[in-house]
């Protein structure tokens, strides 16, 4: 239904929201016409080809009052109307003139209201996108002069419309074949006419939006050269309207240096700073933006009034009107990322510090959307629109480091937000808090003397939007602060720990998102201390009535359990007793994160789930929901994942489920590539499908594999994997490349002999995807490789000579991400173990990278074979390994605790030059060849 007020117009910043909110009624933001939209009675109207002189098109009388009530019908709740209307429109669309019908509502049918005829431009404006190229010339100028005569229409809708619709135009490539436009724009603007004027402004400010780049090219001899400096003429006329329109046109070049703003760059700041004290919010925003933006791409031209820019964002940051602050807000995190940052606020902290803080309290609007007075909402089935699409993330192999952690660095999930996801939209609250966390990293300590006297009347706080805001602060300093915070910890993590029962929804789930900031240290202190307590309560908040509450305790409790491991064992029948207790409770968005808590547990503690007592509480309601979802349902991907992480915890323990979760996920990549295939053959008649089906379908089976091992022979046996995976492997979607080379690499190890067939065919592909572009792709076909030589052995041979050289390029390249290096230098390894004469002859050329790449890795299968492969090479080819010899020596120290042969060999080479120094150099010249 699609009703529009004058209001939702009048104003520029609402005018993104407002074409969102117009076209999204629609699938997909396709055209207007495709809507589920209204309907007249009857046949379709009937619209005379009347004949057009270029002057005066007129319409047909029947024909028009037929359009109006078929605008008048397209606002009707009805369904059944709306499709009624949705057939007439694709009717209509036969007739070129229909859309002179509607541009003469929307600019000369004055006696109709005005959401009328703006719908009637906004019905247009979708034509032209769909189909303007089939416009007839007459309609396409008949329109556009129509829009030019008419961009001062007395009311505001009526001119942002024509304004839209302008800028569509110009969009579809116009911009070239109307010369015309930008000129006469241009010339409106000195209008003695507001309407006129500020129309033209508001069209021009939309075509800088949608055109920047156009508009600073050779392509239209380069119009910005006199635009721009019209653009600052205005930024002193008297209407605040004008000035707002005069800003917003300039800064739509500040991010792409424009060549024509870079020539007047001291006018255009010395033109804000005189706005600076603007009267008009909407003008006050557009400088604070501006300034925001110079601060990224012309810092050189700001640093000259740094200490005037800051204090007048110190004051812009406490503008009575959150839009405003919210902008001026924006200028402390851009700010954060210079390396000026330090220098430029060290003293101006005393003042920002608090402001930040004041602004990470709930305003009284937020607390509205956010029912924050609703203590229960369990029972209240959640709307569709609240859960966030989700996207998988596919599987990588890394490898286990020193200390215990996996790769940290690469691919790091940004999930760490603060808690107010429903409020979506980027808010001051929000923007203080980023802007507290990256100052946190900047000044570290420095920071707290300043936060310290703040946070203790904060945190014991009566009113609890304040108390809420300081929990918000702990939160936030916490990366950043962490080790001034240490010595406070003992007494504030109890604090916390008791605010999770806090009588205040808000209150609860806020303490459950900065706890978990801290969970690191929670859990590097005796167990009893903090661990116990806090899981306890995690515990019960994961259960709590409120929706929020269960949402932030979950998200809390996976970030615990990823910090606390195998610590979580000696409580994981507690533990599981209430994550299947909350199966039964929880509402569908919150199920999505029970799941991943689950999996999450499953990852942590590994083989100690693998016990019946737990097996028995945790896989009926698993099964149970896996039964019910149909395999179209996207909630499978969570399911998927989570099953994924319990089936390699559970090894054996998951064979009773094991049969009916291989054939569906082989059910799942069979139906995705057979979609995949009708649709790029007949691409008009069938929908591409949504792959990441079968990525995770993909992921689940390289679970299985992995926690299944041998068991999973027979399953392979009766299926058609193999077949479905050659085809994978060589998708043109790289995450399913990537989920594919994981799970042959899985298979390999688990059931080789099926694979073994497949591997002349296999192997070329994965020759072509060590391609470091797709790192990901890359990391899990160079660890594929690696499991297959080990199967293989001497026969392996044939195949050296597709992958050898391109290992070498990436263990040699600059910047590559550790775990590939780490994956790669495993496989030359192994490579050098089963084919030692074909792969010794380059030790000289990976033996550096590949010692410094290894000698971070903990002990382990992986690494003992890549190890022994070195020493076998360096008995083929001792000569390769004189130059880096001492790097060799690094690596083998590296070992704690190798088995004994491979302890020999070490001992063997090591004893074996020294003895050659010392007798064939004894003045110490490098030695040379064998």
């Amino acid at each position: 239904m699609l009703v529009v007020s004058g209001a939702q117009l009048a104003h520029h910043s609402q005018r993104r929201c407002w074409k969102l909110y117009v076209v999204q009624t629609g699938k997909d933001r396709k055209l207007w016409s495709d809507c589920p939209t209204p309907a007249a009675s009857g046949a379709a109207p009937r619209i005379q080809h009347t004949r057009e002189s270029r002057m005066e098109w007129q319409p047909d009388e029947q024909g028009l009052q037929q359009v109006l009530q078929l605008l008048k019908d397209s606002q009707s709740p009805d369904t059944a109307t709306q499709r009624a209307v949705q057939e007439k429109l694709e009717q209509l669309n036969q007739f070129p003139d229909f859309n002179n019908y509607l541009i003469f509502v929307l600019t000369s049918l004055k006696s109709e209201d005005e959401p009328t005829r703006s719908l009637s431009g906004l019905i247009l404006k979708n034509n032209v996108k769909a189909h303007y190229q089939n416009f007839p010339p007459t309609v396409a100028d008949f329109i556009k002069r129509e829009c030019l005569n008419n961009i001062g229409d007395p009311s505001p809708l009526i001119r942002a419309t024509i304004g839209i619709l302008i800028t569509t135009i110009a969009s579809k490539g116009e911009l070239q074949t109307w010369p015309e436009l930008l000129p006469q724009l241009c010339n409106l603007l000195n209008s003695e006419d507001y309407n006129t004027c500020e129309g033209s402004f508001g069209a021009l400010q939309k075509i800088c939006e949608d055109s920047s780049e156009l508009l600073d090219s050779d392509a239209l001899n380069r119009p910005l050269n006199i635009m721009i400096p019209k653009f600052l003429q205005f930024f002193k006329h008297c209407s605040p309207k004008i000035r707002s329109h005069a800003i917003a046109c300039v800064n739509q070049f500040i991010i792409g240096r424009a060549q024509a703003l870079m020539d007047n760059i001291d006018t255009f700041i010395e033109s804000l700073f005189a706005l600076a004290g603007d009267e008009d919010s909407e003008v006050r925003k557009n400088v604070c933006r501006a300034l925001v933006m110079l601060l990224e791409v012309r810092i050189d031209r700001l640093i000259p009034h740094m200490h005037s820019i800051i204090q007048y964002m110190l004051q812009r940051t406490q503008d009575p009107d959150e839009n405003v602050a919210l902008e001026a807000c924006e200028f402390w995190l851009t700010l954060a990322e210079q390396p000026i940052c330090k220098e430029a606020l060290s003293g101006h902290l005393v003042q920002l510090i608090p402001i930040l803080v004041n602004g990470m309290k709930y305003s009284e609007i937020d607390i509205i959307l956010l029912k924050g007075d609703v203590e229960e909402d369990e029972t209240i089935p959640d709307s569709e629109q609240d859960i966030k699409p989700r996207f998988h993330k596919s599987r990588t192999v890394t490898l286990q480091h020193e200390g215990g952690e996996g790769e940290e660095g690469e691919d790091i999930d940004e999930d760490d937000d603060d808690d107010d996801d429903t409020l979506s939209d980027w808010n001051l609250r929000k923007c203080s808090a980023a802007a507290l966390d990256v100052l946190a990293n900047v000044f570290r300590e420095e920071l707290l003397p300043h936060l310290l006297p703040l946070l203790k009347g904060l945190l014991f706080h009566p009113d609890w939007v304040i108390k809420e805001s300081g929990i918000l602060v702990l939160g936030a300093i916490a990366e950043g602060c962490m080790q001034g915070m240490v010595p406070y910890l003992p007494e504030l993590i109890p604090h916390l720990i008791q605010c999770l029962c806090d009588k205040k929804a808000l209150v609860r789930s806020i303490a459950c998102w900065t706890l978990s900031r801290y969970a690191h240290w929670v859990v590097s202190q005796p167990p009893d201390a903090h661990l116990k307590p806090l899981m306890t309560e995690l515990l019960k908040r994961i259960l709590d009535g409120n929706k929020r509450v269960q949402e932030a305790a979950c998200s809390a409790f996976a970030t615990l359990e990823e910090e606390a491991c195998t610590e979580l064992v000696p409580y994981l029948s507690f533990i599981l007793d209430t994550l299947v207790f909350a199966f039964g409770k929880y509402q569908h968005k919150n199920l999505l994160i029970l799941y991943d808590a689950i999996g999450t547990l499953a990852d942590s503690v590994g083989h100690h789930l693998n016990q019946p007592e737990y097996i028995q509480k945790l896989m009926p309601p698993l099964i149970a929901k896996w039964n019910e979802l149909k395999d179209e349902d996207k909630d499978l991907f969570p399911l998927l994942e989570c099953l994924s992480s319990v089936a390699t915890a559970l090894q054996s323990g998951f064979l009773p489920y094991c049969e009916p979760v291989y054939q569906r996920c082989v059910t799942l990549v069979q139906k995705t590539l057979a979609q995949a295939m009708m649709y790029s053959q007949q691409p008009d008649q069938y929908e591409a499908p949504d792959k990441d089906f079968m990525i995770v379908a993909l992921d689940l089976l390289s679970g299985l594999a992995e926690g299944l091992g041998g068991h999973v022979d027979t399953l392979v046996a009766r299926s058609n994997i193999m077949t479905l995976l050659f085809q994978c492997m060589q998708d043109t979607m790289p995450e399913v490349r990537q989920s594919s080379f994981a799970l042959l690499g899985d298979l390999t190890k688990a059931c080789f002999p099926h694979v073994k067939p497949c591997i002349a065919e296999f192997m070329p592909i994965l020759g072509t995807n060590l391609n470091p572009e797709f790192i990901s792709v890359c990391n899990n076909a160079t660890w594929a490789i690696g499991e297959i030589c080990m199967q293989m052995g001497v026969e392996m041979q044939p195949y050296i000579a597709m992958v050898l050289n391109q290992l070498v390029e990436i263990i040699n390249r600059p910047n590559t991400p550790k775990t590939l290096l780490e994956n790669t230098a495993i496989t030359i390894g192994r490579l050098g173990y089963v084919c030692p004469q074909e792969v010794a002859p380059m030790l000289p050329q990976f033996i550096r990278p590949w010692c410094t790449s290894l000698r971070n890795i903990r002990d382990n299968e992986e690494k003992d074979s890549a190890f022994r492969g070195i020493c076998i090479m360096i008995g083929v080819n001792p000569g390769g390994v004189v130059q880096d010899f001492i790097f060799f020596c690094d690596a083998v120290a590296s070992w704690v605790n190798p088995k004994d042969d491979l302890r020999d060999m070490f001992y063997k080479i090591l004893h074996g030059f020294k003895e050659q120094v010392l007798h064939t150099h004894p003045r110490g010249e490098p030695a040379g060849g064998g």
